[in-house]
Formats: structure tokens, C-alpha cells, sequence
């Protein structure tokens, strides 16, 4: 009886054990699966708001500042340390501000820079303070090791409006082309890199325009009407993805379509993705996943081939994740707090950080 009894008390204290050890197996692989990984600060700016971000594939950092006020420093700078960044290609480049004369060679109104292979692409809306634009909008690409500007490309009649703001671009080596997002007046412009033509597509499409007129906030409305901003090049499977800032609905579309001459014809190769967080930059990995901010809920997601979409990272670190590059498995971002921003931004602090890529 004794025996009998030891050995109920022992198969009870090996269970025990067993439900212990299952527990803290279940409690370990539930806080790998809740954890998130960490951000960290590259630089940051005080009173200085930074949108456009750029990795170069050998780990240089550059950044952008619109003229969206009167006080930017810089259009365009090289982040070389946590302290410490240069203008470029110089100072002079930088040095235009709001009421002077327009220039051939100075940044007016810098709203996006794009690193590719050993070139930076600069693009200008020449279009200060959200106003008209003073200056046909232009990509100027520089050498990013001679700093020399080897082309300008200016913006034809007929490929931007007066109310454009040309938001950002991507460049296609495939196809020698470069696409952009207009985001003042809804639309894509498509230039020829070898012939210098520019063509706009999809002009006030639904695809294209805004479907809010507010994004909702922790501290309020932010009461603005922003049309196709996001864009990003999926080149594995040759589709261009956009997105419009004011809006819940991303969309694609061929990039061959885009070689069509019919209007009507590329309106009907355009496709609805899915319904989305309303983001402003967009990017695609290596391995075919999107990446993109929810603004209004301080994160960034992403959307894997699968379709499946799927929270980075959220928290107060995030203050509207602007503009995304990826080098080195990190996704480096800006945080431009527009829905923060007043009328005086001298004692805000806008920052440019990184945070590790999740393995796949």
C-alpha cells in the first residue's frame, strides 16, 4: 500500500514538473512571439523637418529637407556621424531661400533623394511653401562620389500642372525609366531616361486622388487632402505599387502597361491591391515584402507575397515613419510629425532611425 501510494505522490510530482516546464516553453515562445525589435536613433534635427531618406548600397546617408517654410538650412545633406552631417553636393546648391531669384543650379524645393548605385537623384518640385510651382519641376542627378551634376531632367509642359507637387520617385533599370507620384494634383509621370520624355498617366484617376479628406490622430484631425504619394517597384515581379496618402487603398499596376500609348488602356491594367493603413512612403525588400507606415496609429507594417499584412513595430518612436531605405537588413526611416507640426517648429526635434529587418 505504501509502495502504491509513493508512486501515485511521484507521478503526481513528475506531472507537475511537466506542466511547469510546458508552461514556461509556452510563456518563452509567447514572449518570441510579442517581441518587437528594437529602434534606434541614427541623427537627429532640431527645427529642421526632414522627410526624404537615401542608403547608398555602400551605407552612405542622405537626407532631405522640403522648403515648405522660410529657416531650412539645407535642402540636401550626407548624415556622416550621429552629430555630424555636410551639405551636398555644397553649400551653394543649398543656398536659395524663399523670395530670391530662381536658379538653375540650387535646390528650390527638395521633397524627395533617391541613391541608386553610384548616382543620387535629387528631385525638385520647385514648388516652396505648397504654392504654385515657380519653376517646371526636375530631377538633378549627382555623382555621389564626385559630387559633379551629370543630367538635369526638367519636367515637360503637359507632364505637371500648376498645383503639382511631385512627391517621389522610383527608377526602373529594366525598363530605363523613372516613375513618379504627384501628390498635389493626382497623377504618375513616367520619364524615359534615354530620351528625356516625359509622359503623365492616370491623371485625377481614382487610383490616383484622395479618398479622405482628414486622417484621424491621437491629438485630432489632420485636415489635409494629399493625393498619390507612396510608391514602390516590385522589379521580381515588374509591378509599380501607389498609394494615395489620404486614402485606405493601395494599388498596382504593370510595368508594361506603362508602355502602352492608350489611356484607357492602362486605366484597365490598373488593379486594386487591398485596403491598407493610410502610409506615406512605401518600399519593397529583396524578398518581395512592402513596407509602410499606418500614420495614424504609430506603425509600420508590412505586407508579405502572401498577402498576408503584419504589425513591424508601433509605439511613440514612431511619429510618422515618412520615407523608408533599406540597406544592410535594417529599414532606416524619418519621423516628420506632420500631424505634430505648427506654425513654429525651432524646438521640435525630428529624428532618423533604424530598426532591424525581421528574418524570413
Amino acid at each position: 500500500m505504501k509502495t502504491f501510494s509513493y508512486i501515485i505522490l511521484l507521478s503526481l510530482f513528475l506531472f507537475s514538473c511537466k506542466e511547469n516546464v510546458v508552461k514556461k516553453t509556452e510563456t518563452a515562445s509567447e514572449a518570441m512571439q510579442i517581441a518587437t525589435p528594437e529602434i534606434s536613433e541614427v541623427t537627429s534635427f532640431k527645427g529642421q523637418q526632414v522627410t526624404g531618406i537615401s542608403v547608398t548600397h555602400e551605407g552612405r546617408i542622405f537626407v532631405n529637407f522640403p522648403r515648405w517654410r522660410t529657416g531650412v538650412t539645407n535642402s540636401v545633406v550626407e548624415v556622416l556621424s550621429a552629430t555630424t552631417n555636410t551639405p551636398f553636393p555644397n553649400k551653394e546648391w543649398n543656398s536659395w531661400e524663399i523670395g530670391a531669384k530662381i536658379e538653375a543650379n540650387k535646390f528650390v524645393g527638395v521633397q524627395s533623394v533617391v541613391a541608386f548605385e553610384d548616382l543620387l537623384y535629387v528631385l525638385d518640385t520647385r514648388s516652396p511653401l505648397f504654392k504654385a510651382v515657380v519653376d517646371a519641376p526636375r530631377v538633378f542627378v549627382f555623382n555621389i562620389n564626385t559630387k559633379k551634376l551629370e543630367h538635369t531632367y526638367i519636367f515637360s509642359e503637359g507632364s505637371y500642372h500648376s498645383n503639382s507637387y511631385i512627391n517621389d520617385l522610383r527608377i526602373d533599370k529594366k525598363n530605363n525609366r523613372i516613375y513618379f507620384t504627384d501628390s498635389g494634383n493626382s497623377g504618375l509621370v513616367i520619364l524615359e531616361r534615354t530620351t528625356g520624355t516625359f509622359t503623365r498617366i492616370l491623371d485625377d484617376h481614382k487610383s490616383t486622388a484622395a479618398a479622405l479628406d482628414y486622417l484621424t490622430f491621437a491629438n485630432g484631425k489632420w485636415t489635409n487632402t494629399v493625393n498619390s504619394d507612396g510608391i514602390a517597384l516590385d522589379d521580381k515581379n515588374d509591378k509599380l505599387y501607389y498609394h494615395a496618402l489620404s486614402g485606405y487603398n493601395l494599388y498596382s499596376i504593370p510595368t508594361n502597361a506603362l508602355l502602352l500609348e492608350d489611356e484607357l488602356e492602362i486605366e484597365k491594367a490598373v488593379n486594386f491591391e487591398t485596403k491598407t493603413s493610410a502610409p506615406d512612403g512605401m518600399i519593397f525588400d529583396e524578398n518581395g515584402i512592402l513596407y509602410y507606415a499606418d500614420l495614424e496609429h504609430n506603425k509600420i507594417m508590412y505586407r508579405k507575397p502572401d498577402n498576408s499584412i503584419q504589425t513591424l513595430i508601433r509605439g511613440d518612436a514612431i511619429k510618422w515613419a515618412d520615407t523608408f531605405s533599406i540597406y544592410n537588413n535594417y529599414l532606416y526611416f524619418t519621423n516628420s510629425r506632420i500631424n505634430e507640426v505648427t506654425a513654429d517648429i525651432s524646438d521640435m526635434v525630428f529624428t532618423v532611425n533604424k530598426i532591424a529587418l525581421p528574418n524570413k
